[in-house]
């Protein structure tokens, strides 16, 4: 194509189309909304006692360091507790519910078997089904088992989680061809090797996902350890800053130490996501190929 054809197929700079103009505004409206009360929660930890019903909302303080010590001396450190529960409950919740996940999904996405497609409308129906509706007959299940109360009562319920082996199955299903599989049983490579070898690093954005997904589910969950729970030592932070919250109806003072709690109990998500969200960007079968 000559010079004159290239220039007849280039728009001119006049005519150009602004480039999302609206959608980028939503987006903008969206971050501020959903980043308005982090703000206020970390403009608010800094405050003291004084100056936090005292002072503009969004005026930083001078109390930062005596929160977090006033916060880590509450009942003998009661809050250090709360926070290794929630990383037994979210990190081990979250590493099994990954590992159940991904056999489930790759065992439903590559074999064929009688009442597959049955199992997998059962996974679609408990998604529909509330996390709610369910708390109570658990509750039920671990007091007939004896578990109710204990560290088990809120780590088994989230092992098993209907979404995650749904999303586990859908990206096996389009992420490992079948001709791959096949040629590496033609090739005398078993099954566990198939999976282990070739199937699993190609699954590893999706186990990712699975675990992020799980871990901030766990770790901001309230109600199933709220149910479960009687002991303040087994709570997480969730049900722990409830306490605070539910004593500081009577002690204001304490709403300092909440605020602060809250604060730090949003680090761990934080950094956990900055840490893991270089795996999505990771080459879904460049692990494979090299295996």
């Amino acid at each position: 194509m000559g010079r004159g054809g290239l220039m007849a197929t280039t728009a001119p700079a006049g005519t150009r189309r602004p480039a999302g103009i609206v959608p980028t505004g939503v987006l903008v409206l969206g971050a501020v909304y959903t980043l308005f009360p982090v703000s206020w929660v970390v403009v608010a930890a800094t405050k003291s006692k004084a100056e936090l019903f005292s002072t503009p909302t969004f005026a930083p303080g001078t109390g930062l360091l005596s929160n977090l010590a006033d916060l880590f001396a509450y009942r003998d450190g009661v809050f250090w507790l709360w926070l290794l529960n929630t990383v037994l409950y979210a990190g081990g919740g979250a590493v099994l519910a990954t590992a159940v996940a991904t056999v489930s999904g790759y065992a439903l996405a590559t074999y064929a078997f009688r009442g597959r497609g049955l199992i997998f409308n059962l996974l679609v129906g408990g998604i529909l089904v509330p996390p709610v509706v369910l708390a109570i007959p658990q509750y039920l299940l671990f007091s007939e088992a004896s578990l109710a109360g204990t560290y088990w009562s809120v780590l088994l319920p989230q092992i098993l989680s209907p979404y995650s082996v749904y999303l586990a199955r859908i990206y096996a299903r389009a992420a490992i061809p079948a001709s791959l599989l096949e040629a590496g049983r033609l090739d005398g490579a078993g099954e566990w090797r198939l999976f282990h070898r070739v199937s699993l690093p190609m699954l590893t954005p999706a186990m990712v996902t699975i675990f992020l997904f799980q871990f901030v589910a766990i770790w901001n969950n309230f109600l199933l350890p709220f149910i479960m729970l009687g002991d303040d030592y087994r709570f997480p932070l969730t049900v722990g800053l409830y306490t605070l919250l539910a004593a500081g109806a009577n002690q204001p003072s304490l709403y300092n130490l909440i605020i602060t709690g809250t604060l730090l109990s949003l680090v761990p998500l934080v950094a956990l996501f900055l840490t893991m969200q270089r795996h999505w960007r990771a080459d879904l079968s460049g692990g494979a190929v090299k295996s």
